[in-house]
């Protein structure tokens, strides 16, 4: 018999009745019923409830044994008494009665519990991750992350990719975020950055002639985190050569459904919609829209150009336009339901959100109603789709701050009258991003996604064309609300990629410099190529049904972008600072 187990708790059932096993694992639960102790033992696979007599001679080994202390039983698989069957367990027909034990390992007293629905501060959890991680719950999401990830990497090698694996310490590169950086010891004053994304070498491979690469890859982004954005995470990394947007979309989709359609759970998958950029932000405010939820922004600014409602029409003067977004129903909410409105826009930044109320005879109500003409709110009502009983909230502001502001309505809104559709995916292709934005603290102009991605219209449009009217072959694919993947068609010309950074500031000297490797590479012949990432910790959590990243991640760090069960970020004592020629100075 082997020395720790013949079988694994999830594998016994009523078939194992009168054979007798070795079974390993934790104690989940330990019952003492007078004459009789129950067991309920817990491995990866499962619970098996073990039976021992107070009168047996290992007895005294489990007495005083804590639950989570690991022990080894061997004995005969009996048929429980009928008052005492779990219909809930696979093995909650039988038990093991106890023949031997052994101690593996004792638990001290825990500092969270492990068979409880109980919350738990989540530091604390993220303190003692390996204990946090043997409930069920999380045991059954960490491994449906490996089902998922095997899927994918299972589908990738159908569809001919080859996976390869990219450096982790690279050169430091403008990718949209800070670098994590590692200081040289043997280069003085040098340092390596962790890669926010294998960008530059899975162009390199296309230059290799490897045609199509994949790889399940860590990225590493110092930026500050929140509940579906941690400093490090894995993403699904692939790019083809000869490869046009349409290819890399349809590999994109056909890896998604498949993913999706396997582990949906009776959950549906919609319909893919494609949808560009602009009309996501003027129908959603995000580029990144939840289409469960079926408000739509509207522009109502006409609607108040030139009104007796000064507040909005002066503004309207002044550059600003103003969005609406209707309310469903909402005509008999309290006074305070709006009031509360106006505190959350204020808390979040904005100036208020004005209102019209539409009784149940289509009747308007409100302070802004008082200010417009009958024809003007006749706009308004055709134009935001209005129905008797409706509301209808008002943001004026300028074009991109308006935008924003009224999509986090929306989604306060489409939340708060329980609008979201349950049990359902919607997938959807944002295409034709800016290539340039205007960065609004300095006012000068930036990438405004990628800075690999090829222009459309290439290096005639950068030379002759309005910089901000200049759209880039990237896409993103969202679900539910989340950016799920993003990716570009490649900028593989070299005069093309040194003009696209010169607008924004680089020098050709500079851009040679800082990307020497791609930039000469792309000298001795390069092939057109696109690619794609997609966010694994994402995917995983809108599968596992979890709002937070931290919850489908083995080991994640807190809010804070600390590691509180193995103490990092730490501090570095001063023989390794100075074999890597660093002082510390700190602020008082």
């Amino acid at each position: 018999m082997h020395k720790y187990r013949t079988n694994t708790c999830g594998e016994i059932n009523e078939s194992f009745i009168g054979k007798k096993v070795k079974l390993s694992g934790w104690i989940n639960s330990k019952r003492d019923h007078g004459g009789l102790v129950f067991l309920d033992l817990r491995d990866h696979y499962g619970i098996t409830q073990c039976v021992i007599d107070t009168t047996h001679k290992d007895f005294p080994k489990i007495e005083h044994l804590r639950i989570e202390s690991v022990i080894t039983v061997s004995g005969d698989i009996i048929a429980r008494d009928k008052e005492t069957i779990n219909e809930n367990l696979p093995s909650g027909k039988v038990e093991l009665k106890i023949e031997e034990v052994e101690i593996i390992s004792s638990a001290d007293v825990l500092p969270i519990l492990v068979a409880t629905d109980e919350q738990f501060p989540e530091d604390l959890r993220l303190k003692y991750r390996y204990i946090d991680l043997r409930r069920q719950k999380l045991q059954n999401t960490i491994t449906l992350r490996s089902k998922i990830i095997k899927t994918m990497r299972d589908y990738m090698w159908e569809q001919g990719f080859n996976e390869l694996q990219t450096p982790i310490l690279t050169a430091s590169s403008p990718e949209g975020a800070r670098d994590f950086l590692v200081p040289s010891r043997v280069h003085q004053g040098k340092f390596y950055a962790l890669p926010q994304a294998p960008q530059q070498f899975k162009q390199l491979a296309m230059v290799a002639g490897f045609d199509k690469y994949f790889q399940v890859a860590p990225c590493f982004r110092d930026e500050d985190t929140r509940a579906d954005r941690v400093l490090e995470f894995y993403q699904l990394d692939m790019e083809m050569s000869f490869a046009t947007q349409e290819d890399v979309l349809n590999i994109a989709k056909g890896l998604i459904e498949a993913t999706f359609s396997k582990f949906a759970n009776g959950r549906k998958i919609a319909d893919w919609q494609t949808i560009p950029y602009k009309e996501a932000m003027e129908k959603y405010g995000s580029d990144k829209p939840d289409l469960r939820n079926p408000l739509i922004i509207k522009d109502v600014t006409e609607a108040f150009r030139g009104s007796s409602f000064t507040i909005f029409a002066s503004n309207i003067e002044k550059g600003a336009v103003v969005k609406a977004i209707k309310a469903p129903k909402t005509h008999d909410k309290p006074r305070s339901w709006f009031d509360g409105l106006n505190d959350w826009a204020r808390e979040n930044k904005a100036k208020g959100l004005g209102y019209i109320v539409f009784d149940e005879n289509g009747e308007e109500k409100g302070p802004i109603a008082k200010n417009l003409s009958k024809d003007r709110i006749e706009d308004i009502k055709q134009i935001c789709e209005i129905e008797n009983g409706d509301s209808v909230f008002f943001v004026c502001e300028k074009l991109s701050p308006a935008q924003k502001f009224a999509g986090l309505t929306r989604i306060k809104l489409g939340m708060d009258l329980n609008l979201i559709e349950k049990d359902i995916f919607k997938f959807a292709f944002i295409v034709d991003f800016p290539f340039y934005e205007l960065d609004d603290a300095t006012g000068k102009i930036d990438f405004g996604h990628n800075p690999f991605s090829m222009p459309q219209g290439g290096l005639h449009a950068l030379e002759n064309k309005d910089l901000l009217s200049i759209n880039a072959y990237q896409y993103d694919i969202v679900c539910n609300g989340y950016e799920m993947a993003s990716g570009a068609v490649r900028n593989y010309d070299i005069a093309t990629m040194i003009k696209a950074f010169e607008n924004v500031g680089y020098t050709k000297e500079t851009v040679e410099q800082r990307f020497s490797g791609l930039m000469t590479a792309f000298k001795y012949g390069v092939p057109p190529h696109a690619g794609i990432a997609l966010g694994i910790d994402r995917i995983v959590m809108l599968l596992a049904d979890e709002p937070n990243l931290r919850e489908v991640i083995l080991f994640p760090i807190n809010g804070k972008g600390e590691d509180l069960m193995m103490g990092a970020p730490s501090v570095i004592d001063e023989k390794q600072l100075k074999e890597l020629h660093i002082k510390v100075d700190l602020k008082k």
